[in-house]
C-alpha cells in the first residue's frame, strides 16, 4: 500500500506500489547488449576488426578497443546525463504538503520566496546523483583500457611484455595521441570524486561541465585528428558527441528513474523534451557536418563500407527523431491525462521511452563502429603541403583585401551553433513578450542580432581566416570579441528580456529563471563583476594570453582557441556589463565606473605602443614559419597590430567612458537625484 501524505495523494518521489505501477528500468539495461550487437555487426560490415596485414596486435586488442569505447562512451553519456538531469530537470528538494507549511505564515515578500516549504532533499535527485557516480566509475575504467588497448594499436604488440611500462609511459607523454587519450583518462577520474560530492543544482551544474570537458582530449584522436579541415572536425565531432550524450544519456538515467517521479513525471518528461529537441539537432547537423568531410565523392555513402555503415546510423537516427517527436506530442499529454496511481501514464510513458532507448544503444554501437572504420576520404596532408596548409591545416587564402575579409569564409561549428542558439532563443523571447501585450525595444533587438552576426563574421569569416596567419588579423579577430561584440551584446539586454518572459518553477527544480536569480544573487559573480576587478581581469588575462605559451597553443589546438574565444568574449561582457550599470541592485559609483573605463584606455594604448615598438615576434614558431607568398613582413604586420589594438580597443573604451560621463552630467537631474523642495513659506 502506498504511503500517503494527509492529502490523500503519494508523496512526491514515491510511486505507486500497485501492481500497475511500470518499470522502466529494465529497458535501460537491456540497451547494452544492442551497443554491442550494434558494434559487432558494423565491425563486421567495414571490416575493422579484420586481421592486418603489416602489424597484428591480436584478436583481443582488435575486438576489445571498440568494445571498451562503447563502454566508455555509454558510460560517459550516462554520467553527462544523469548530471544533466540533476543541474536543470529535477527537483533538489521535495515541496512539503500544505498541512505542514508553517501556522500563520505570512505571504512571500519577493518572487524568490514563492515556493512551498521544503521537506528535505528528493530522493529522486539523490538517486540520479548516485547514477552519475556510478557511472563515472566506470568511464574512467573504460576509458583507461581504451588507453592501454590504443596504445597496444598503435604499436601492434599486445599488453604487457618486457619494457611495457617504459613504452607505455613516452606514449602517453611525447606522442600527440597517448598526451590526449592520458588527458582524457585522468578528467574521467577527477569526474567520479566531484559527482560523489554534488549537493546543489550548482555543483551538479561544475559536476557536467567538467564531464563535458572530459569529451574534449577525445575529440582530437581519432578521424578528427587528421590534418585536412582539421578544427571543423574536431569541434563538430565534439558537439555531435556531447549532444548525444546528452539526449542517450538523459533519457536512459530517465527511463531508470521514471517509476519513481510520481505525479512529476509529466513536467520532468516537458522538460528534458525540450532539451532533447536541441541535442537532437545538433547531434544531427554536426554529425552530418563531420561525416561529409570525410567524403571524396557522395556515392562514396553508397559503394563504400563506410558510408553504407553512416546510411544505417542515419536510418537509425531518424527513427529516434520521429520516436521523440511522437513522445512530445502523445506521450506527455497522456502522462498528464491519465491517474499516475493507477499507472497507466506510466506505461505510456514506457511504452515509447523505452523502445527509443533500445534504438539508441544500437546507434551508438554503430557510432563506435564507424570511428573505428576508415573513412573514404583520407584526411592526411598531401605530399606537397605548403607550410601554412601543414601549420593551420587549411590552404593558404588569398592575398588579404577589404573584400576578402567580407568573402573568405571558414565555418566553425561551435560558434555558429552558438550564434544560431543566440538569435533563436532572443527573438523567441521578444516574440513571446510581445504576445503578452509588452513591447521590447527595437533598438535593443537591433543591438543584439548586430552584435550575434558581428561575433560569428568574426570567428567564421576574415578575421578568422586569416587571424590564422597574420598577426595583424588575429588582433582584429580578438578586440571585435573583447570590446565591440560585448558592447553590442550588452546595450541588447538579454538578462531583463528574460526575466520577463522565463517561467518560474514551483517544485524546487532550477529552470533558466532560477539559474539567472542565481547568479544574480551569487558573491562570485559580484565580486568578478566589480569594475576594479572586471578590468584587471581583462587586462591580467591578455598579458598571461600574448606573452606565454599560450597564444602559440591556442594558433595550434582547436580546444585552446575556443577556450579563448569564449572566455574573452565572456570577459568583455563582463567589463561593459559592470562598466555600464553592474549586474547588482546598487552598481558601483558612476565614478568608480568612469576611472575603470579609463584604465582601460590608458591599458589599450599601452599595449598598442607595446606592439608597435616591439621587434619580437608573438607565437614566432607558428607566424615565423608560414612562408607567405604575399611577401609579409610578420614583425611589420605585428606593428600594424598595435595600431588595430589603438583602433578598435581606444574608440570602444572611449565610447564606454563618454556614456559614462554623459549619465553623470544627466544624473543630477533625475528625480532621484534632486534636491527636496524648500519647504513654502508659513501664512
Amino acid at each position: 500500500m502506498p504511503i500517503l501524505t494527509t492529502s490523500g495523494k503519494p508523496p512526491h518521489g514515491d510511486v505507486s506500489a500497485g501492481r500497475g505501477a511500470p518499470r522502466a528500468w529494465p529497458w535501460a539495461v537491456a540497451a547494452l547488449p544492442l551497443v554491442v550487437v550494434g558494434l559487432v555487426a558494423g565491425l563486421a560490415l567495414s571490416g575493422a576488426a579484420a586481421p592486418r596485414e603489416l602489424i597484428d596486435p591480436g584478436p583481443l586488442v582488435r575486438w576489445g578497443l571498440p568494445l571498451a569505447t562503447s563502454l566508455a562512451r555509454a558510460a560517459a553519456a550516462v554520467t553527462i546525463g544523469a548530471l544533466m538531469l540533476c543541474a536543470v530537470v529535477l527537483p533538489r528538494t521535495t515541496p512539503a504538503a500544505p498541512s505542514q507549511a508553517r501556522a500563520g505564515e505570512q505571504a512571500p515578500r519577493d518572487d524568490r520566496d514563492r515556493r512551498l516549504p521544503s521537506s528535505g532533499e528528493d530522493p529522486t535527485w539523490r538517486r540520479v546523483a548516485n547514477v552519475a557516480v556510478v557511472a563515472a566509475v566506470v568511464w574512467a575504467l573504460a576509458q583507461l583500457a581504451h588507453l592501454l588497448l590504443t596504445h597496444a594499436a598503435a604499436l601492434g604488440t599486445v599488453i604487457g611484455g618486457p619494457g611495457y611500462g617504459a613504452e607505455l609511459l613516452q606514449f602517453v607523454t611525447q606522442i600527440d595521441m597517448g598526451r590526449y587519450l592520458g588527458v582524457a583518462t585522468l578528467l574521467a577520474a577527477i569526474v567520479a570524486p566531484v559527482a560523489a560530492v554534488i549537493a546543489s543544482h550548482g555543483s551538479a551544474a561544475w559536476a557536467m561541465l567538467l564531464a563535458v570537458a572530459a569529451f574534449s582530449p577525445v575529440s582530437v584522436t581519432g578521424h578528427a585528428a587528421g590534418a585536412a579541415n582539421h578544427d571543423f572536425a574536431v569541434t563538430s565531432w565534439w558537439l555531435h558527441v556531447t549532444a548525444v550524450a546528452v539526449w542517450v544519456g538523459g533519457l536512459a538515467v530517465l527511463c531508470v528513474v521514471a517509476s519513481r517521479l510520481g505525479a512529476g513525471l509529466a513536467d520532468v518528461t516537458e522538460r528534458f523534451s525540450r532539451i532533447a529537441v536541441w541535442a537532437f539537432a545538433v547531434a544531427t547537423i554536426a554529425g552530418a557536418a563531420n561525416a561529409w568531410i570525410r567524403f571524396s565523392t557522395p556515392l562514396d555513402l553508397f559503394v563504400h563500407p563506410y558510408g553504407q555503415l553512416l546510411l544505417v546510423k542515419v536510418v537509425l537516427t531518424a527513427a529516434l527523431g520521429l520516436a521523440g517527436w511522437f513522445h512530445r506530442t502523445m506521450t506527455i499529454p497522456a502522462i498528464r491525462a491519465e491517474t499516475r496511481p493507477e499507472g497507466r501514464a506510466g506505461w505510456a510513458f514506457w511504452r515509447l521511452a523505452g523502445v527509443e532507448v533500445l534504438i539508441m544503444g544500437a546507434v551508438v554501437g554503430v557510432a563506435v563502429a564507424l570511428g573505428s572504420s576508415a573513412p573514404p576520404e583520407a584526411l592526411e596532408p598531401p605530399a606537397d603541403a605548403s607550410p601554412v596548409y601543414l601549420l593551420t591545416g587549411y590552404p593558404q587564402p588569398p592575398a588579404p583585401t577589404a573584400w576578402a575579409y567580407l568573402s573568405q569564409w571558414r565555418p566553425d561549428p561551435l560558434t555558429i551553433f552558438v550564434a544560431i542558439t543566440a538569435l533563436v532563443v532572443y527573438l523567441s523571447w521578444v516574440w513571446r513578450l510581445r504576445r503578452t501585450g509588452a513591447r521590447w525595444p527595437a533598438i535593443r533587438v537591433a543591438s543584439w542580432v548586430v552584435g550575434v552576426l558581428l561575433f560569428l563574421w568574426s570567428t567564421s569569416g576574415g578575421p578568422a581566416v586569416y587571424g590564422s596567419v597574420l598577426v595583424s588579423a588575429h588582433l582584429v579577430h580578438h578586440m571585435v570579441l573583447l570590446v565591440v561584440v560585448p558592447i553590442l551584446l550588452v546595450l541588447g539586454a538579454p538578462g531583463a528580456l528574460a526575466m520577463s518572459v522565463l517561467p518560474r518553477r514551483e517544485d524546487g527544480s532550477r529552470g533558466p529563471r532560477e539559474w539567472l536569480e542565481a547568479l544574480h544573487s551569487s558573491r562570485f559573480v559580484a565580486f568578478v563583476a566589480h569594475p576594479v576587478v572586471a578590468t584587471l581581469t581583462v587586462a591580467v588575462s591578455v598579458v598571461v594570453f600574448y606573452y606565454t605559451p599560450v597564444f602559440a597553443r591556442a594558433q595550434d589546438s582547436p580546444i585552446w582557441h575556443a577556450v579563448s574565444v569564449v572566455y574573452f568574449t565572456a570577459a568583455g561582457c563582463n567589463l561593459v556589463h559592470a562598466l555600464l550599470a553592474g549586474p547588482h541592485r546598487r552598481p558601483a559609483p558612476l565614478p568608480l565606473r568612469l576611472g575603470a573605463a579609463v584604465a582601460g584606455m590608458l591599458f589599450y594604448g599601452a599595449w598598442g605602443m607595446v606592439l608597435g615598438s616591439s621587434t619580437s615576434l608573438l607565437a614566432a614558431d607558428h607566424f615565423g614559419q608560414l612562408g607567405l607568398s604575399w611577401g609579409v613582413d610578420a614583425r611589420a604586420d605585428q606593428r600594424a597590430g598595435g595600431l588595430v589594438v589603438w583602433g578598435i580597443a581606444e574608440v570602444g573604451m572611449l565610447a564606454l567612458a563618454l556614456a559614462l560621463i554623459l549619465t553623470w552630467m544627466r544624473a543630477p537631474l533625475t528625480p532621484a537625484r534632486r534636491s527636496p523642495a524648500p519647504p513654502a513659506p508659513e501664512a
